[in-house]
């Protein structure tokens, strides 16, 4: 199986970005109410450029991001732009 159809069944979902490359993600539901968001970007030859983790609360809204390569930076918290 090659590189491309191996991310297209660990993740499920995709779309084909303007570069060639592609972005893949799956969802994971918490324990309360929030859910994750894993994320793959990959150029046109399906090398990871990036790898991150969404984070939203139990009302959908993105709260949390963690980059995790090609540096994991740690959880950035995203703050409300209302407030």
């Amino acid at each position: 199986m090659n590189t491309r159809r191996q991310n297209e069944k660990k993740f499920g979902k995709w779309e084909n970005l303007p570069d060639g490359g592609r972005r893949y993600w799956y969802d994971v539901k918490g324990h309360r109410g929030q859910s994750a968001r894993y994320i793959k970007e990959v150029d046109s030859e399906e090398k990871t450029i990036r790898f991150y983790q969404e984070i939203y609360d139990n009302h959908g809204k993105l709260i949390e991001i963690h980059l995790k390569y090609p540096k994991d930076e740690g959880h950035i918290e995203i703050k409300d732009s209302r407030l």
